[in-house]
């Protein structure tokens, strides 16, 4: 089984932006340190929900400062960047890192007008360019001579440079929030990235993901290969004790969730509504089903749980609310030290 650390650094004021940076940098070094498969790096702009809010820029201090760990992103919020810049970035970024890219792909938000807006687009616009966008990032790392006719782009070119050092290209990955969009993943047999479910959910989407692909004309071997690039996610948080996890936990979830609702009741044109109190509260948005937490036993029996659903690759916020980073590093030094040595 392989852990990977979802950096998602929120920053509750703007003052802490480069306090909260340089502390996700410790803590990124750390978990490679601890031997952590890999780093995922997330996009998000304006409000403080990831410090660094430039993951490709992040990626690039990443690269330097590290030798082993793989750098992925969760995700490249594709609807802000132009697929050839994007190209070109991507492949630099797969040359300074030695080819440790894995880039991960999505729409961006789907609750964060705001960013949209600040970029000049609409959510839409930026769900319409996502299929189209990822062809030609492809197209781009691959082609020579490159011509491309779209809805979206027109465009030609003799080659770009650098080519990227993975060759064809990284690895790409798809964020998934549907259980639709994961299926039409699997038609196609890209692996994907799923956010917070519960466990039966989890299963049931890889028997679906599985299926569909051997239906899609895949064989078993390629099937179980795509499979073992598949990622699902949690928060994790371990202490000494359960009460000591839990409270910490709780506290950092709790000033997350309150930071992402605020920003979206302030920045969102007409604001954020409330919850409908007539259907269930999303898995990510509660405690319960986002965190694997305790002690470092308690915490492997939660792991070794989806571990025996199917899950091969379990990617780990590890700081949740701008937590305090000693508390968090000694959480992940545990994490090393007493849990991970059971999955290797």
């Amino acid at each position: 089984m392989r852990f990977g650390s979802f950096v998602f650094p929120v920053s509750h004021q703007p003052e802490n932006d480069s306090a909260v940076i340089d502390s996700t940098l410790d803590e990124i070094v750390l978990a490679e340190q601890i031997g952590m498969h890999s780093v995922w790096l997330t996009e998000h702009h304006f409000d403080g929900a990831a410090a660094h809010a430039d993951p490709l820029v992040l990626a690039a201090a990443v690269a330097s400062r590290t030798a082993h760990l793989k750098i992925g992103f969760a995700v490249i919020e594709l609807a802000f960047h132009h697929p050839v810049r994007l190209a070109v970035q991507t492949s630099l970024l797969d040359n300074l890192s030695h080819g440790r890219l894995i880039v991960g792909t999505g729409r961006g938000s789907a609750y964060n007008h705001y960013e949209y807006i600040g970029f000049g687009i609409t959510m839409e616009d930026g769900l319409a360019r996502l299929d189209e966008a990822e062809d030609l990032l492809v197209k781009a790392w691959t082609g020579e001579p490159l011509q491309h006719e779209g809805e979206h782009w027109d465009l030609e070119f003799p080659l770009l440079r650098p080519r990227p050092f993975q060759q064809p290209h990284p690895p790409l990955i798809r964020a998934c929030i549907s259980e639709a969009s994961a299926v039409r993943m699997a038609e196609i047999g890209r692996p994907v990235m799923i956010g917070i479910q519960t466990l039966p959910t989890l299963q049931a989407r890889l028997e679906r993901y599985r299926a569909t692909m051997l239906d899609s004309g895949f064989t078993e071997e390629q099937t179980e290969a795509t499979l073992d690039q598949c990622w699902a996610s949690r928060d994790l948080f371990i202490a000494d004790s359960y009460d000591e996890a839990h409270e910490i936990a709780a506290a950092g979830f709790e000033r997350e969730r309150t930071h992402f609702r605020r920003a979206r009741e302030l920045y969102n044109p007409g604001g954020f509504p409330p919850p409908d109190p007539n259907r269930p509260i999303p898995a990510g948005e509660s405690l319960e089903h986002s965190f694997i937490m305790g002690t470092p036993s308690q915490v492997a029996e939660q792991v070794a749980a989806m571990r025996d659903i199917g899950i091969r690759n379990l990617m780990l916020k590890l700081n949740v609310g701008e937590m305090d980073t000693h508390k968090v590093q000694k959480s992940m030094r545990m994490l090393g030290e007493k849990v991970m040595p059971h999955f290797a």
